[in-house]
């Protein structure tokens, strides 16, 4: 009998780092760097919010499309595909950064990267589950989420620091008070990152034996399969109480990350507190985030020495009730920028912290025949709960000013803290705890 070829394999520290970084870096140039950027090109909060929460769009219709990347073609191919689509459009946003109708021409290839970025998503996710055994799966969850971090703190720290630095002439003195080629230029360092990354990937991802094309499914064989698997969704018990808690759970958060940057950008004559481009990469992009890290290995501790039923109440408190620090910002205006930092650092430590219940609430409500699919449906619903929200944040905040705004901010996070009692009551006594 002739002997079926093995499987090209790789060493997985080879590929799951770098693929990793690859999936954070344009979801959080899609919804931070973005809103740096068009601040510091002069656009209105209005504009910031309104644009850049409909860029989560991609992410909330994902479950949409998700099947036809699960079946057509390989994963392999979807990644390297997407990984290339997501370095001309950064490409694109940098070309167009210096022209005088940037805002239409870069939001286009803003939105190109997002599909491309919600679409590698569902790719990378996928190949990860194939190209590993579950052991090794287990094994490299905690890598893959680290190299995650690193891209966001890279991306609304390093890269937000050095647009900051050119903007002031202290790396190229020529670039110095040109702000749109300053970012001009960071964009087409991010063009060039994805370049790399995508020859890399080209050359270095494994093979796996399973991801192949099911060419045996018909267009309505998969329609039918997917109205079957979504429908199920909709027919879980307590579905109301479940997306009401997804949908408001991070209703005062989805307001404040929009305005949050800006606040630390905008002159003190317009409310904020006037920090320099530079500085808000370092304290928001860099300390928040490693904040963020540090609250989610704590909460994630916390879960699984008391169980979920136990703590999710405590982490509403804790991914809301640090919201009054920009409260307090925003009516005191501290120019002492280590008062700033470990307010920044603590609300990102409690949302952190905070989100830990969330994420393991999605898993609870997924759980069941259609677990994949119904946990992709939940984090639609996640993006829905962020997008909406969002996209007026920007109105309501010009319309209050930023004290009046952070008020209200903290008033909209009621409802999650509500949710969260009433969710508590239902939780199975040792769901997330460890065994």
């Amino acid at each position: 009998m002739k002997e079926m070829p093995k499987t090209k394999t790789r060493n997985a520290w080879s590929w799951i780092p770098t693929l990793y970084f690859a999936q954070g870096l344009p979801y959080v140039a899609v919804m931070t760097i973005a809103v740096i950027m068009y601040k510091r090109l002069g656009l209105s909060n209005t504009e910031i919010a309104l644009y850049t929460s409909w860029l989560y769009l991609p992410w909330v219709i994902k479950p949409l499309w998700s099947p036809f990347v699960d079946l057509i073609k390989t994963k392999r191919l979807w990644i390297i595909l997407m990984q290339s689509f997501i370095a001309v459009g950064f490409a694109g946003v940098a070309f167009f950064l210096p022209t005088t109708f940037f805002v239409k021409t870069t939001l286009a290839f803003f939105w190109l990267i997002a599909f491309s970025s919600a679409t590698h998503d569902i790719a990378a996710d996928g190949f990860y589950m194939l190209g590993l055994s579950q052991g090794e799966q287990s094994f490299f969850v905690g890598i893959r989420n680290t190299f995650y971090r690193f891209a966001t703190i890279f991306g609304q720290g390093v890269l937000v620091m050095l647009a900051g630095l050119l903007e002031e002439g202290k790396i190229l003195p020529r670039v110095g008070g040109n702000i749109p080629l300053a970012w001009s230029l960071t964009f087409y360092l991010l063009a060039a990152i994805f370049l790399i990354l995508t020859l890399y990937h080209r050359a270095i991802l494994p093979r796996p034996a399973a991801d192949v094309s099911r060419d045996n499914i018909t267009p309505l064989g998969l329609l039918k399969d997917f109205f079957l698997t979504f429908g199920s969704f909709f027919k879980k018990n307590d579905l109301g109480l479940a997306l009401l808690f997804i949908l408001t759970y991070r209703l005062g958060e989805s307001q404040l990350v929009k305005i949050a940057t800006p606040f630390l950008l905008d002159t003190s004559e317009a409310g904020g507190l006037g920090l320099p481009t530079a500085t808000v990469g370092m304290v928001y992009g860099t300390i928040g985030v490693v904040a963020l890290l540090l609250g989610g290995v704590v909460g994630g501790i916390a879960v699984s020495r008391g169980g979920l039923k136990k703590w999710i109440i405590p982490m509403a408190l804790a991914i809301n009730l640090p919201d009054l620090l920009y409260v307090y910002m925003a009516s005191t205006m501290p120019d002492n920028l280590y008062v700033i930092i470990a307010s920044v650092a603590m609300e990102q430590l409690g949302y952190g912290f905070g989100f830990t219940a969330f994420m393991l609430y999605l898993i609870y409500v997924a759980d069941g025949p259609h677990k994949t699919s119904h946990y992709a449906i939940g984090t639609g619903f996640m993006a829905l709960g962020m997008m909406l929200p969002g996209m007026a944040a920007g109105a309501i905040q010009e319309a209050m000013g930023y004290e009046l705004f952070f008020r209200f901010v903290c008033l909209c996070t009621l409802p999650g803290i509500v949710a969260s009692i009433l969710i508590s009551k239902r939780l199975p006594a040792d769901y997330g705890k460890k065994i």
